[in-house]
């Protein structure tokens, strides 16, 4: 079971980290910063298992998102549980001049992943990441104010296999307010 949350963690780690496109600087860190700020707040969702070994396995993940104070990175932070046993993820993005550099969980020299290079486009994210032979991708998408779905992929020969699914909501504090006739 560990190591299926492990794969879910080195996968999930993608999403936190951007390379800036081929335009200005200032219009790529100004679209940047709204992504990140987008992911603020606790999200939580369920997941999946597409593929390979563990193909159908299902977890339940909650993380808090936060940005920098100046936009230019962004942490989740928090765990994903399948049964009894919860493995904490975390992933973390800065700036590093044009780019972005980052880790999930302690890296590819740990038990992690390296996040290495991606791009923001409006409300998505695409980011690389690495571990030892293993390299892949994930995407995130903000779905409206309060939905994320992120899917992480492998490379496998030359084609990009989905091995990873999920479907993650914002926790709002609003209360629905009517009237009882």
């Amino acid at each position: 079971m560990l190591s299926r949350l492990k794969m879910i963690a080195t996968g999930f780690a993608a999403v936190a980290i951007t390379t800036l496109a081929a335009i200005g600087p200032a219009e790529a860190a100004n679209r940047d910063k709204a992504f990140f700020e987008g992911v603020q707040g606790q999200w939580t969702g369920p997941g999946e298992i597409v593929a390979g070994k563990y193909k159908g396995t299902k977890f339940t993940c909650t993380l808090a998102g936060s940005s920098d104070n100046n936009g230019s990175g962004m942490t989740l932070d928090g765990s994903c549980r399948v049964g009894i046993f919860k493995q904490p993820m975390k992933a973390t993005i800065r700036s590093a001049g044009r780019t972005y550099k980052g880790k999930f969980l302690d890296g590819a020299e740990g038990k992690g992943l390296d996040i290495v290079s991606g791009n923001v486009t409006g409300q998505k994210i695409v980011v690389g990441i690495t571990r030892a032979k293993l390299n892949g991708a994930m995407i995130a998408r903000l779905q409206g104010k309060n939905t994320m779905t992120v899917t992480i992929s492998v490379k496998v020969d030359n084609t990009m296999v989905p091995v990873i699914g999920m479907n993650l909501n914002r926790e709002t504090d609003e209360i629905a307010v009517g009237s009882v006739d």
